[in-house]
């Protein structure tokens, strides 16, 4: 079997298109979010009074700050402070 210019385009374009494809399927897994287990100014969002969004918590693995995380793996994370929690902790 001879390769063509025309048959090494097409595939190509479908190996691109397959990346593509499983790129997004990666991107889609569901998230949750995971109280206290995220660093100073490395929320992802509100943080609790005195916050506003995303970098604004104030100390390492702060109870109110949230970041998410793969779904189903957030009371699995350890810190110093405790596992991860998905509700906010005092």
């Amino acid at each position: 079997m001879s390769y063509t210019p025309a048959f090494a385009a097409a595939a190509l374009a479908l190996s691109i298109v397959a990346g593509t494809a499983n790129a997004a399927d990666a991107s889609a897994k569901p998230m949750e979010k995971c109280y206290g287990v995220s660093l100073a100014g490395k929320n992802d969002c509100k943080a609790g009074a005195g916050t506003s969004c995303a970098g604004t918590s104030h100390a390492d693995y702060q109870g109110n700050s949230w970041k998410l995380v793969k779904a189903g793996t957030c009371t699995t994370i350890k810190t110093p402070k405790g596992n991860g929690s998905l509700t906010p902790k005092a």
